[in-house]
């Protein structure tokens, strides 16, 4: 059994979706595991990861706007404010998502759906620098 791990940066603008797709795919495609399991993990407490379509942008700007109504900046129920109104909207969204994927690796390539991409999901309003921890084990 092999295992492989690598970490990149991703730098945010603002509030998104960023796809990491060819970032992950492309390291993957590097290695020389043809069947095993590679583990994302982001270290962050404000951002998290997303598998989602990645034909139309609209389901993207969708759910980013669905997060916006359903943890708004700056509500007044939050008493964590200590790096400003969208600091608590920020962990809440990521405690409701995922800060760790797991996707099949087959014949030396991630065994997504046909429509399904690997994004960053960055919960803050300011530009960030994300890191993001690749672990591939397999054969």
């Amino acid at each position: 059994m092999k295992q492989k791990q690598f970490r990149f940066s991703v730098l945010t603008r603002d509030r998104g979706i960023y796809c990491i797709s060819r970032e992950v795919c492309n390291w993957v495609n590097q290695q020389d595991i043809q069947m095993g399991l590679m583990t994302i993990f982001i270290p962050h407490t404000s951002a998290s990861l997303l598998i989602q379509e990645n034909a139309d942008p609209d389901v993207l700007e969708d759910l980013n706007q669905f997060f916006n109504r359903l943890v708004p900046d700056g509500d007044s129920l939050f008493k964590h404010q200590a790096e400003g109104p969208d600091d608590m909207p920020a962990h809440i969204r990521s405690a409701l998502t995922q800060t760790q994927l797991s996707i099949p690796v087959s014949d030396n390539k991630l065994a997504l759906g046909i429509w399904q991409g690997i994004y960053l999901f960055e919960h803050r309003t300011a530009p960030h620098k994300r890191m993001i921890i690749l672990h591939l084990i397999g054969e």
